[in-house]
């Protein structure tokens, strides 16, 4: 299937690691025109560095997406120097987890500028110039977290949820003007994060990565974590024309873990 994406500008937010990586190089790789926003100049570079040395074409900006201010500054530099952007990928920021006795105003507020925010903060700059020129596509990447109240991700699950409801929200709002806007809500996801949470839960239950990482897998349905390439191939699929008649829609990746509505 031909996806159409050659040329198109694609903004891809955390595209330094994990989900948003593999998204930039799937879309490099179907001819679009990459972009790729992170907080940390040394990860953004040593992923364009990799993109680079696999014969894509990467442009790269940093910016603390925490901040209205240098995402929009990011937004209108990205334009200038690179085009209009035709698709957002919001792949940036993780929301840390807390024990629920350790939840504070101020983790709470944290959550959701690491989480939320950072999602908003470009979104709304983008969305806007994507109406005036009557198209554009935008992906959130968000978590299905924000589906299930996991006892050590309450904070992180509200932001998601919120992320969810802006989704559904903003998709009806700007349908009419050319511009789609979906969701993508992965579950265990093979990223370094989770390795290290593997190494966690392998150091404290005394069992090697390995085994901690069939435990985890074996609670799965379809019987393993999703890897980052997989959510890139949906959110590809999402932000071509062969999904021209999909707005609004929020789908969870998670193998069949949390069979929720």
């Amino acid at each position: 299937m031909k996806l159409g994406l050659e040329g198109k500008v694609a903004l891809i937010t955390g595209g330094s690691k994990g989900i948003g990586f593999a998204c930039a190089r799937l879309f490099a790789q179907e001819g679009a025109r990459v972009v790729i926003v992170a907080r940390d100049p040394e990860h953004l570079q040593k992923a364009k560095a990799e993109l680079t040395a696999g014969g894509l074409n990467v442009a790269s900006y940093a910016a603390d997406l925490r901040n209205a201010g240098d995402a929009a500054a990011a937004v209108a530099a990205v334009e200038a120097d690179i085009g209009p952007i035709d698709i957002l990928i919001n792949s940036a920021g993780a929301a840390r987890r807390y024990a629920p006795e350790t939840l504070t105003t101020q983790a709470w507020h944290e959550t959701m500028d690491a989480k939320y925010f950072t999602t908003i903060h470009v979104l709304d700059p983008v969305i806007k110039r994507m109406a005036a020129r009557g198209r554009g596509v935008i992906v959130n990447i968000i978590g299905q977290g924000g589906k299930v109240a996991g006892i050590h991700h309450i904070a992180g699950g509200a932001a998601n949820s919120a992320i969810m409801l802006a989704t559904a929200g903003l998709s009806s709002a700007y349908a009419r003007q050319g511009v789609r806007i979906n969701a993508i809500n992965p579950g265990a996801t093979m990223t370094g994060r989770v390795r290290e949470s593997l190494q966690l839960e392998a150091l404290q239950q005394g069992i090697t990565e390995q085994q901690a990482l069939e435990r985890a897998q074996a609670r799965i349905p379809l019987g393993r974590f999703a890897q980052p390439e997989d959510i890139a191939q949906m959110a590809a699929f999402l932000a071509s024309d062969q999904a021209s008649y999909v707005t609004g829609a929020i789908i969870p990746m998670d193998g069949g873990m949390n069979p929720v509505i």
